[in-house]
């Protein structure tokens, strides 16, 4: 049995003299939540249009669940676009029925999990309005509700939190873990670096249609480590030999590169002759600062 949900081998997609992916490669692994990350205009909606079978590839291979992608692999994945579409004039009850059927549940399944997520959002209240009467947000819960009614193996959520506040935000990003322990697959896009060091187990990042880094999220920061130490310090002026390179002091918070023949020990010790430590601690990359990198040195 396949450990991933979701292999793509050399996908290339162009339209007329343009390249919209070039040999894109990924592989995503069951259960996890996979941020698919990238500058505008980097390939990734067309990735995920990919994956949905509303495009085509021009050339490359997609294994889905350990077997070639097909159409019919299409009931088991649940799409949630940027651009969102609910029919305005509809009740929400009745149009949320409708798009349940038209991913093959019988009424009384749809009907029955339909109220379900409801109650669960607290938006039961909503089901005989018209989508026309809810703000964005609200329209947002909807949609999310109607991507992932049926249960399907691999979720993908394009921009989730969009339109969301704070408080409607957390709740859906706590469905979404909820929905990862669950053991559903979630491929989760965004322009918000928070989001994905909160959520994501493993990243791919796309530019100019290519893949220019994948993996663990753990292992990707942990090689984009560049020995820069964050000192707190009750000394004014410090000074340090030459192994240690003073980047930046902003009241005498220092920020610290060690260079690659010396140790944190011997800063630690260096340091200690020189005053009262108040916090050292080694300053990991963020995935924001990761992302501006490796998009910068491609």
């Amino acid at each position: 049995m396949s450990k991933s949900i979701l292999i793509a081998k050399g996908i290339v997609k162009q339209y007329g003299d343009y390249t919209a992916l070039n040999q894109v490669n990924l592989e995503i692994p069951k259960g996890s939540i996979f941020g698919l990350l990238g500058p505008n205009g980097a390939g990734k909606t067309t990735l995920m249009r990919i994956i949905n079978q509303i495009i085509a590839p021009d050339s490359g291979t997609l294994i889905f669940d350990g077997k070639p992608l097909k159409r019919a692999d299409i009931s088991q994945i649940g799409y949630l676009p940027e651009e969102r579409g609910l029919y305005k004039k509809m009740k929400v009850g009745e149009q949320t029925l409708y798009l349940a059927k038209l991913k093959g549940m019988p009424h009384n399944e749809a009907l029955e999990k339909l109220k379900f997520w409801f109650k669960k959002l607290d938006i039961l209240h909503w089901w005989n309005k018209k989508v026309e009467e809810l703000s964005k947000g609200m329209a947002q819960k909807i949609q999310f509700v109607v991507t992932v009614i049926h249960q399907p193996k691999l979720l993908i959520f394009d921009e989730p939190f969009s339109g969301f506040d704070p408080i409607n935000a957390a709740i859906i990003r706590d469905e979404i873990l909820e929905l990862k322990k669950g053991g559903t697959t979630i491929i989760f896009s965004t322009h918000r670096m928070e989001s994905v060091e909160e959520i994501c187990d493993n990243i791919a990042l796309i530019n100019n249609g290519k893949t220019i880094l994948e993996g663990a999220i753990k292992k990707i920061k942990n090689n984009f480590r560049n020995n820069i130490f964050s000192v707190k310090l009750n000394t004014e002026n410090l000074t340090l030999p030459e192994q240690f390179q003073i980047i930046s002091n902003t009241d005498n918070n220092y920020q610290i590169q060690i260079s690659e023949n010396a140790t944190s020990n011997q800063l630690l010790n260096a340091l200690i002759e020189k005053g009262e430590i108040l916090s050292f601690q080694e300053k990991i990359p963020t995935m924001e600062d990761i992302f501006i990198k490796a998009v910068k040195d491609e």
